[in-house]
């Protein structure tokens, strides 16, 4: 079935019955903004909701992928069907390291029982795109009992993440200065889980002690975050990790709070969604719209401020488009 000839129906069908090449069809159409891939999730959505999503972040060399592979091992050696999406900060069709080491995933490349895909951000401002939201949809559909979701940590897809996972991994190595840094400036409160691998650095003593002085900050935080450590390369510490994952996803299961962490995450993907569109129609306007360009050009001249040429774009665009 080539792509000119994609019936939604039947693409949908293939999914349902977790087809891998009508995975990675959907997959791509999703990529490629595809009208049909809004057909095809619309779809889909009805029968989403049942896997679990775990999101794994850190900052790039911490072991994420290798992490994640040992973490595939584990849960397919329970039967479980096991979905990994990995977001690329350039480009889907990378074979490198961009994300870590890609060898321990690629041991799982050819379990009928796991799905692993590349996605690349494509410019967007976090480490989660509309296409990998999408993505996921696609890969839950397809009776995926477990979604892994791996971002580079840079700040704000610490963030992203924690706005589409049911819970939040964050992985970090001994040494990293940064790493600390950055859960001293405020994403201290992000993290479900947190991990500290190659924990046989000489240094994972001190790490695991200042992640606990940073911790201890944050008094009225009910889940008490775990700090876990792990060498990923020989398994040490994945069980202790996983179970971590499952004790989190016990401490959402009371009091409503997983229904509640979902309700709360679908509504900012609908808006964050539904902003990136708005964004990209504003970009396509002002790049193909003569007056528009002028009025930037009168910002760039000192002659228009800001404020009031961004109100005008908006409203000519917004205008445009309600006709």
């Amino acid at each position: 079935m080539s792509r000119r000839t994609v019936d939604v129906a039947t693409l949908a069908g293939q999914v349902g019955r977790g087809e891998k090449r009508a995975i990675a069809r959907a997959i791509s159409l999703v990529e490629d903004r595809d009208p049909r891939a809004g057909e095809l999730v619309a779809v889909l959505y009805p029968t989403t909701g049942r896997a679990s999503v775990t999101g794994f972040t850190g900052p790039p060399g911490a072991g994420k992928s290798t992490l994640i592979g040992a973490v595939v091992g584990l849960l397919r050696a329970e039967q479980r069907r096991v979905g990994v999406v990995s977001v690329d900060p350039s480009s889907p069709y990378t074979q490198g390291a961009l994300l870590g080491d890609r060898i321990r995933l690629a041991d799982h490349f050819l379990d009928e029982g796991v799905y692993i895909r590349s996605m690349s951000t494509r410019g967007h401002l976090g480490g989660v795109s509309e296409a990998t939201l999408q993505a996921l949809l696609v890969l839950d559909a397809a009776g995926m009992d477990s979604l892994l979701l791996e971002t580079v940590g840079v700040g704000q897809s610490e963030i992203e993440v924690a706005t589409v996972a049911d819970t939040v991994v964050l992985v970090l190595m001994p040494g990293s200065g940064d790493s600390i840094q950055a859960l001293k400036a405020g994403v201290m409160e992000i993290p479900d889980v947190i991990v500290v691998n190659k924990a046989d650095h000489p240094q994972t003593n001190a790490m695991r002690s200042d992640l606990r002085s940073i911790l201890s900050l944050d008094r009225d935080r009910v889940w008490k975050v775990p700090i876990v450590e792990t060498e990923a390369v020989n398994g040490r510490g994945v069980p202790e990790l996983w179970q971590a994952v499952l004790d989190h996803r016990a401490f959402l299961g009371e009091e409503g709070r997983l229904d509640e962490r979902r309700r709360r995450n679908l509504e900012h993907e609908v808006v964050s969604v539904a902003a990136a569109r708005a964004r990209r129609q504003l970009t396509e306007a002002v790049a193909a719209d003569a007056e528009l360009r002028a009025l930037i050009a009168q910002v760039q001249e000192r002659k228009l401020d800001p404020l009031t040429a961004s109100r005008r774009v908006s409203e000519r665009v917004l205008r445009d488009h309600s006709d």
